[in-house]
């Protein structure tokens, strides 16, 4: 960053902030469709899970490549790239009266936007502008802005949808997601980093240099079940909800407690990685989460639980994500830290897309949810294995500035 540029490190983060806000918190009320669209056109819900799923394969098969492209280019212009992509493709979602347009705009197309306005780009921007002493807080703090934007576009979808309808609010969505690009000229063009001596490393050697790297391999295995969780609950849970006899709004008001309490979680999250093994904390993290699942298909099912449900999930939710990416820039260094959490965030999304389109397979089949909230158990169970042996210091060639 240039000395004396308007571009300080509070500038970038309250702007990266914003673009998580704005894009995280459009696409975590897509579940809010479910109902509406599939009756309306007459699909199954699985018809409605494909294109979620769709969406979320292609967005983690997009963010290692706008990863590598804001490694060197910086990330302005991939997120105004995106924005534009991201607004078409919701855009588009509100006038498909065909499975094949709801997977092409639903699915493609705002799966590619939220990969290239992706909030790993703007954490990778805010990481670099803060020391290695305060970079942990610094991603809890844009992870907890993504959650935020949960809590606040939650309860306004659901108004949007009752108010309005389910067209009118996806043009409204539509119309946001474009806030993202004034927002994008706030985050600087350099991809050096504070507290961190520039690099001659290539790009080719870095992915070389991870692949070899056990601690690598079993982030990236572990984070697919993060996608898993996150991605069948957002897409399903208002759903699940429905089927049990409640109201939306008991929906709409458990994915704003998964988001508010997520805040809490993220920070707390990035505050233990700064001071405590970030790999020991995602096992606990993982574990938890199984726990959590068990005591909702152990519990009476009334709105009670639901939010005691919502409450404890939130703060597990995206509690991961400080920490993996925090481990990627601990272990690798910042110089390609946006690529390198992109091949481990495509693992992530390979879990969404597993979560949403069995979520949506089996309800079809057998009538239930239940088979994937306890395939949900067991993985998170796995994923805390997995996760205890990863070796967390620093590569012998990283070499930081006191």
């Amino acid at each position: 960053m240039v000395p004396g540029s308007w571009r300080t490190p509070a500038v970038v983060i309250t702007a990266g902030c914003l673009i998580a806000i704005v894009g995280f918190g459009t696409r975590s009320i897509f579940g809010f469709f479910l109902e509406p669209m599939t009756i309306t056109n007459g699909w199954s819900r699985e018809t409605f899970s494909l294109a979620m799923a769709i969406q979320n394969l292609v967005w983690g098969l997009g963010v290692p490549l706008a990863g590598a492209v804001a490694d060197k280019f910086g990330p302005m212009r991939v997120l105004m790239l995106g924005a534009l992509i991201y607004s078409l493709g919701v855009w588009g979602m509100s006038g498909a009266q065909s499975a094949e347009a709801l997977h092409l705009f639903g699915g493609l197309l705002t799966g590619l936007g939220v990969a290239f306005t992706s909030f790993s780009i703007a954490m990778a921007a805010m990481a670099r502008v803060v020391g290695p002493e305060r970079r942990s807080l610094a991603l809890g703090l844009g992870t907890a802005a993504g959650s935020l934007g949960q809590v606040v576009f939650s309860p306004l979808g659901r108004y949007w949808i009752d108010a309005y309808g389910w067209q009118p609010a996806l043009y409204i969505m539509a119309a946001l997601v474009l806030l993202i690009i004034p927002l994008a000229f706030a985050l600087p063009s350099d991809t050096t980093a504070k507290g961190e001596d520039e690099s001659d490393q290539t790009l080719l050697n870095a992915l070389r240099e991870a692949k070899d790297h056990s601690g690598f391999v079993l982030l990236t295995i572990g984070f697919f079940v993060c996608g898993f969780h996150v991605a069948f609950i957002t897409v399903h849970f208002p759903a699940y909800i429905s089927d049990l006899g409640m109201g939306a709004e008991v929906g709409a008001i458990g994915l704003a407690l998964i988001g508010g309490f997520n805040i809490i979680g993220s920070l707390m999250s990035g505050a233990a990685g700064q001071r405590w093994s970030k790999k020991k904390a995602l096992s606990y993290i993982y574990l938890f989460r199984a726990l959590v699942i068990l005591g909702l298909l152990l519990s009476p099912k009334n709105e009670m639980t639901i939010y005691t449900f919502s409450a404890t999930m939130g703060l597990l939710w995206l509690s991961t994500i400080p920490l993996t990416s925090g481990i990627v820039a601990q272990i690798f260094g910042l110089r390609y830290m946006a690529t390198l959490f992109g091949i481990v965030f495509l693992s992530h999304q390979l879990g969404s897309f597993l979560g949403i389109w069995l979520g949506g397979r089996l309800f079809d089949t057998t009538g239930s949810y239940d088979v994937i909230w306890w395939t949900g158990v067991a993985l998170g169970i796995g994923a805390a294995i997995v996760h205890w042996p990863i070796d967390e210091k620093p590569l012998a060639r990283l070499s930081l500035t006191k």
